[in-house]
């Protein structure tokens, strides 16, 4: 199915690995331009440019983080360069760490925080010059929002902020047509999952795979499929929604 996507400018922040870069994948196929960012170098990086120079169009991969006010708008600064405008940003980079509340050391919380929230709240900031009438804007949530984790306190918060930032931000754009919406994840099966030693790795894909109503895992293409849709005019009256993209997991 055509989406009317080929042409499109995106930035996809955190992009060279799991769902990021199924993400990236997806878009590029769909004939979008993508730039995409990561933080440390890696062999997941030079394999995307790889992948990316194969499959054709105008992308590129950078190295920026996010939570650096220099570094994004250093990030924005060359997607103006290289496309003069973005019809699609894709919140994506992210931190996660399971320490116990009452050990959590502060610039832990710092770091989670910094990451997921003001990350994201620099980027949209950075970008705003370069959203146009039709523009859509998606963060990546987390069903952990409403079943709260032991654990993960400071990264629960900060994709709680990101559905009260995603409402207040929907209301005060969509007068210019600009959208913004969450992608709620539950548990999605990535190259994290499969490093895991075999015992355990199954332990976590039973567990997780119990609670869904459709009783399995989902992938980067899964997700991938929501952010297209929210990229694509058939998704033209959605705004300040989270969505769910979770199998049904509860």
């Amino acid at each position: 199915m055509d989406l009317g996507l080929k042409g499109k400018k995106a930035l996809v922040t955190g992009g060279t690995r799991g769902v990021g870069r199924g993400i990236v994948k997806a878009l590029a196929n769909a004939g979008v331009d993508v730039l995409t960012c990561y933080q440390n170098s890696s062999d997941a990086v030079t394999s995307l440019e790889k992948e990316l120079k194969e499959t054709g169009g105008n992308h590129h991969v950078v190295r920026a983080d996010v939570s650096d006010p220099d570094d994004v708008a250093a990030l924005l600064a060359q997607a103006k360069e290289q496309f003069a405008r973005l019809d699609l940003v894709v919140n994506n980079a992210g931190a996660i760490s399971h320490i116990p509340y009452a050990d959590l050391p502060f610039d832990e919380w710092r770091r989670i925080i910094d990451t997921n929230i003001t990350g994201t709240h620099l980027v949209i900031q950075n970008a705003l010059p370069l959203l146009r009438r039709g523009s859509s804007v998606v963060s990546i949530g987390s069903k952990a929002v409403e079943a709260g984790i032991p654990l993960r306190s400071h990264y629960t918060t900060t994709k709680a902020a990101l559905v009260g930032l995603n409402r207040s931000l929907a209301k005060e754009f969509g007068g210019k047509g600009i959208r913004f919406n969450v992608v709620a994840l539950g548990v999605i099966e990535t190259e994290n999952l499969r490093k895991m030693p075999a015992d355990q790795q199954q332990l976590m894909i039973e567990r997780y795979s119990a609670k869904t109503a459709l009783g399995r895992l989902g992938t980067p293409d899964e997700v991938a499929g929501a952010i297209l849709w929210l990229a694509s005019d058939l998704s033209r009256y959605v705004t300040g929604a989270t969505i769910g993209v979770d199998g049904g997991i509860s």
